[in-house]
Order: structure tokens, then sequence, then C-alpha cells
């Protein structure tokens, strides 16, 4: 599955006055994204030039084996070849270009691998961020557009990733956050999926019993969320 390319600006039209060209690529456990936007030099304005998104599941059998598969990193391989084309299109400064990876990359013994591919093609080295600093950027973009006297209190933010999922709470900063693995691809390879098949997608509709466990992993997740942010204050 792909998110169609949009693209507003020539790749030879240079940044408007006093804007910066970058550059972000956000890998997944289950999508890899990019945008390529001009900022503003006071930072108050984004102009997108580049939004694209890829289904490569890097995390397929992480949970189960702690590494990353062949197949996957291929898969993420081929997205990042395209995604290097359209920065050199664009005429972003290598400088300005950001790699971020979480959840598989965190938990994968062998990222070695996926760092140095990734270093290969898109010429920057990838940032292997921990939940909480996933849980503080999530929560700027998903609230930075809001205006502050119209939120009535802190709001509560819910990323619910491939790998994991992060609740963050707060206002104008983040007042208490808290990262799970209970991700979309872990949970369906860890309950809905028989691991002998090589933890595919399900053949049908899953049995009572696990549907009972799913609900048990993620009501046990919940739990330890709310040991650190008050899910109910917002």
């Amino acid at each position: 599955m792909t998110d169609t390319p949009r693209s507003d600006a020539r790749s030879d039209a240079p940044p408007a006055d006093g804007a910066t060209r970058v550059a972000a690529v956000d890998c997944g456990t289950n999508s890899i994204r990019l945008l390529v936007a001009d900022v503003a030099a006071d930072g108050s304005r984004l102009a997108d030039l580049d939004r694209r998104m890829e289904i490569v599941r890097l995390g397929q059998g992480v949970d189960r084996t702690g590494r990353l598969a062949p197949e996957a990193l291929e898969r993420t391989f081929a997205a990042c070849r395209q995604y290097a084309e359209a920065v050199t299109a664009l005429g972003v400064d290598p400088a300005a270009v950001r790699f971020v990876a979480t959840s598989a990359s965190r938990d994968a013994e062998n990222r070695d691998e996926f760092t140095a591919g990734v270093r290969e093609l898109l010429g920057v080295t990838p940032e292997v961020i921990t939940g909480d600093e996933e849980a503080q950027l999530s929560f700027t973009g998903a609230t930075r557009g809001l205006p502050a006297d119209g939120r009535g209190g802190d709001s509560l933010v819910v990323d619910i990733g491939g790998g994991s999922t992060e609740c963050v709470l707060g206002a104008d900063t983040v007042r208490a956050a808290r990262s799970v693995d209970i991700g979309c691809v872990r949970l369906t390879e860890r309950h809905l999926t028989d691991p002998d098949a090589g933890g595919g997608v399900p053949a049908g509709p899953p049995a009572p019993e696990r549907v009972a466990a799913l609900r048990a992993d993620i009501e046990a997740a919940l739990d330890l969320v709310e040991e650190t942010v008050e899910l109910r204050s917002a």
C-alpha cells in the first residue's frame, strides 16, 4: 500500500526566501514515511513538497525472533531507494535529512544491518529513538497546530504503531508519557497467527480464546500506562 506522492514544487525550484528545505523519514514497525518540506525561517510554517508512505512491515517476526528478517529489510531498503531519489530530486542538503526508527529497530539484535543499509542508500545514519523520545515527538506532531486557548486543559495523544503504542498527556509540554509494546504488527503475530506458518496475516476470523488473550494483553499494557499517565484526566 502506498500513499499517492504529492509534490507542490519543481525539482529545480529553490526554497522560498529564508526557508530551509528539509526531509524527514519515519521508519516504524509497519510503515515507512517520507516528508520533504520547506520550513519558514521562524519555524511558523511548513510547506509540503513531497509526502509518501509505504507498508514495508520491517517488524515482521521481530516479536518472536528478536531479529529483522532479510525479506523485511529488503522491502524497507527498496522504499529507501525511492525516497533517496525524491530527496535528491528536490535538492535537499544531506545535512538537512533526518531518519528516525522506532520499535522494531529498538528490539532487533541485527539492527546494525538496518543502520548500514540506510546509511548507504540515504547517506544518513538512522536515529533509533527510545519509547520516551517517540512519545515526545508524537505529542508535538499531534498538538502543534492546535490553538492553545481551545484545548481546555491537557490533551491525551495515543499513537498506535506497528510495534508499540505511546500514550502522552500534556498541554504546552508533555506532563506524562508511557510507551508499551502493543502495536498492531506485534499483537497480530503474537495472538492471531500461527507462528509455525511464519506469522503472516490471519487466514480467517480468530477463535474467541485468541481474541480474549489479545484483549488481556492490551489491558495489562494499559494498566502499566496508568501507573505513569492519568488517562482519564484529559
